[in-house]
């Protein structure tokens, strides 16, 4: 997990400063250090001059920096402003060129987004299970907030707000539960039912960070067996579970609500092996585990569909989903600020978006993440917060409608300001992070 979330980091910050630094050094600007990850109390991983530029790589992975020779920025150096400017600094130059080179970074972020977006289409391609083929099979299982919604184990999924979906996995979709009105149409035992999904139900699966209302319904099919208890008993891989006791648990979570009551129990399990049904003992756990692994994807392997596209059609596509990320993150941010969503619950750190890459290295998944990230951190800095690249691009607007720079002091101290607003942001973020990570 950490392994993947540092190469994110260090892709996303390292193009990012490129994106400041490649604008700087157009027009003249010379950029005095270029740090991959900060390099906090002055401790340096790496570090070697090459002209007039430090290279280096901080030991503290939340960012990175440039340091641009005649700007305010986060090293708070008072000692260039009580002399004139020269014609290699920052402030020397246009307001338009210096509006450029603070957006460079996020420029760079937004095309990366796109980038990753496109070739990952282009090279695995879309993989989607047909909501048709989850209906034909054994339908949802509703998990504890789909039930509190009114969801049923078993129901078929017809529409949402009157429309077909497709791709099983948009109902999933936080544009969806990002809607004002939400009602989805089920078959329930031949009869159609209307669920409609209240403001608290979409809140609470938004702020719970992956749970969902439900998911495909799977047979209890058995991938692994790891407990010595379950190979004594004679369970391998293949079976299929029928029975707990003799009650039907042919699906999954008929299966885990059976097994919880008989924790620490000697039970006994009809087995579908092949054509056969064997019967066998084994003992629970106190938590009311066999020792097993269920493969909940094998009826679906020959269901799931593939969508090519080709290298230039990637583009387009990718491009549409990059925006739509970025809407949905920026839409969520309102929600926060409205008081709608609790930041408590919905903030992500470092901690949870490693646990989100996962703890098996898979590349498809990487680039997909990556991807996201890079939208968001385009976003995050583009808001208007002294020390963020939104709070200079401020100013820089602000200075091109009244025709003349703010005081160089002025700027200063709204700097101190913006880093004491962007640490307490970070501890904040860091905190809560740690808190959501350990006690969840």
């Amino acid at each position: 997990m950490a392994g993947q979330l540092i190469l994110a980091l260090a892709i996303l910050v390292s193009l990012h400063e490129w994106g400041h630094y490649i604008a700087a050094r157009t027009f003249g600007i010379r950029v005095e250090k270029f740090y991959i990850f900060f390099d906090a109390w002055g401790i340096k991983l790496f570090k070697k001059k090459i002209n007039d530029t430090e290279w280096g790589i901080g030991w503290l992975p939340l960012g990175g920096y440039v340091k641009i020779s005649g700007m305010i920025d986060e090293s708070l150096d008072k000692e260039q402003l009580g002399s004139e400017p020269e014609d290699h600094e920052f402030r020397s130059k246009p307001a338009w060129q210096r509006l450029i080179v603070m957006i460079g970074g996020v420029t760079i972020n937004f095309l990366l987004g796109i980038l990753i977006f496109a070739m990952s289409l282009w090279y695995y391609g879309d993989q989607w299970l047909p909501t048709k083929a989850v209906n034909e099979t054994n339908g949802i299982v509703a998990t504890e907030l789909g039930k509190k919604a009114g969801f049923e184990s078993g129901d078929r999924l017809i529409s949402v707000n009157g429309k077909e979906v497709e791709k099983f996995r948009d109902f999933s979709n936080p544009k969806l539960l990002l809607n004002d009105n939400l009602t989805i149409i089920v078959d329930r035992n031949g009869e159609t039912k209307e669920v409609i999904i209240s403001e608290e139900a979409r809140t609470e699966v938004l702020e719970s960070k992956g749970d969902r209302f439900f998911t495909a319904r799977a047979k209890s099919r058995v991938a692994k067996v790891a407990g010595e208890e379950a190979k004594k008993a004679g369970v391998i891989e293949g079976d299929m579970i029928l029975a707990v006791n003799g009650n039907n648990v042919q699906y999954t979570d008929l299966l885990y609500d059976a097994l919880l009551t008989e924790k620490g129990k000697k039970v006994s399990l009809s087995l579908l092996r092949g054509t056969d049904t064997v019967s066998v003992q084994t003992l629970l756990d106190t938590s009311g585990k066999i020792g097993i692994a269920l493969d909940d994807q094998f009826e679906f392997a020959d269901k799931i569909q593939t969508t090519e596209y080709g290298f230039f059609e990637s583009f387009p596509e990718g491009t549409s989903r990059g925006l739509e990320t970025l809407v949905l993150n920026i839409k969520a941010f309102g929600q926060m600020f409205k008081g709608k969503l609790n930041p408590v619950k919905t903030v992500s750190g470092p901690f949870q978006i490693a646990q989100i890459f996962g703890s098996t290295w898979d590349w498809h998944k990487f680039w997909q993440i990556t991807g996201m990230l890079s939208f968001i951190l385009a976003f995050m800095n583009l808001l208007p917060i002294p020390a963020l690249d939104g709070g200079h691009v401020l100013f820089l607007l602000i200075e091109m409608l009244r025709g003349k720079p703010l005081p160089e002091k002025v700027m200063y101290y709204f700097q101190v300001v913006g880093m004491v607003i962007l640490f307490a942001l970070m501890a904040f973020i860091l905190f809560v992070d740690g808190f959501n990570t350990l006690f969840k």
